[in-house]
């Protein structure tokens, strides 16, 4: 005979997987800090300004 399961248990133990795997991807999809946001854009816009200032007219 198989091993008895509570099924509540189950499904709630399914249920906080599914919601710590969605953490997880959450927190590689954000998870920088206001600092390195900044030090991104800052990047960008010299990269912008140089490639400005390279064009020709």
């Amino acid at each position: 005979m198989g091993e008895i399961v509570n099924l509540n248990r189950a499904r709630k133990a399914q249920q906080r997987q599914a919601r710590e795997k969605q953490a997880a991807e959450n927190r590689v999809k954000f998870g920088r800090t206001k600092a390195e946001r900044q030090q991104q854009e800052a990047q960008e816009q010299q990269a912008r300004q140089r490639l400005d200032g390279h064009q020709l007219d």
